[in-house]
């Protein structure tokens, strides 16, 4: 039976007649006998020291249950506040296990092979995969499909710095061991591409100037000029390549003179041609000096 805790109403002669009207009325009329047909209810009179006040005015009834609901239940979570929410525990670490220096190390010449990585092989290795996966992730190995970062190297390097025969020497680069410069030795590794060397500010850069450099020569005024200075490298060798088969069959003249004509006229041959190669000279230098006006221009 259901309970109702608040204030009882006093009956008055209205009350009782409309209670005996009720029950003299058909007992299949819908709606007659208001909420008596499906639960019982009882009205209590609300006594502050008796109830509490979060009850009243609400239909309540006692569940019987086998455990103590006391136990599972926390008041400080049932704040409106908490509504929404969901509480969660913070997460304990078990207690570490004991130390070596507690438990005998087994023999490692008769041990098994689990006991022998679990005491001699996983405790030097594991922190190297620990901080291997800290610098993979600092070098974005996880975001990138190709890295200049070589996993083994750095694993060789770490274990090789963290040697405890070694605690009272310098940290020691990978390429500066001593058994990695004789195994290079003998079997060099290819260069490593320069996109994997360079940085993402780096790269940029070489980026955005090559692109703005393709804007600036993809200008018509631009193209026409340097279309121009494409001809005029094409003449300047066209000339530099008459002048050398001009010398070169000059040369031939001149061993054909030695042999036939005198001194006097292999004199004035020499002379002749020395004057016209001090004058081809000339405008050889004359086409650079243009020829540099215009890169320095272009360049400003």
């Amino acid at each position: 039976m259901a309970k109702v805790l608040g204030k009882k109403p006093v009956k008055n002669l209205w009350d009782e007649i409309c209670a005996e009207f009720e029950s003299a009325s058909a007992p299949f009329v819908v709606g007659s006998g208001g909420d008596q047909e499906s639960v019982a209810t009882e009205l209590s009179q609300y006594d502050a020291s008796k109830h509490s006040p979060v009850f009243y005015g609400h239909m309540v009834a006692k569940i019987p249950v086998d455990t103590s609901v006391i136990d599972d239940f926390k008041p400080e979570h049932s704040h409106p506040a908490f509504l929404g929410h969901a509480v969660v525990h913070k997460f304990i670490r078990p207690l570490s296990p004991p130390t070596s220096s507690t438990i005998p190390l087994p023999d490692p010449k008769t041990c098994s092979p689990i006991e022998y990585l679990e005491h001699y092989i996983f405790p030097v290795l594991l922190p190297g995969m620990f901080e291997l996966l800290k610098a993979a992730k600092a070098e974005k190995c996880f975001e990138r499909k190709w890295t200049k970062f070589n996993a083994c190297d750095f694993l060789t390097e770490w274990l090789f710095n963290r040697n405890p025969k070694r605690s009272d020497e310098e940290f020691t680069q990978f390429f500066e061991i001593p058994f990695v410069k004789s195994w290079l030795v003998i079997y060099p590794r290819a260069p490593i591409a320069l996109s994997l060397l360079l940085s993402d500010e780096e790269a940029a850069i070489i980026i955005q100037s090559f692109w703005r450099g393709y804007q600036v020569r993809c200008m018509p005024e631009v193209h026409e000029l340097r279309e121009w200075q494409k001809e005029l490298r094409e003449e300047k060798e066209g000339y530099s390549k008459k002048i050398s088969e001009f010398w070169t069959k000059q040369a031939c003249k001149v061993g054909v003179d030695m042999e036939t004509d005198t001194p006097e006229e292999f004199t004035g041959v020499f002379l002749g041609n020395l004057e016209e190669r001090m004058e081809s000279e000339k405008e050889m230098k004359a086409d650079d000096k243009l020829s540099l006006k215009l890169d320095f221009c272009l360049q400003i």
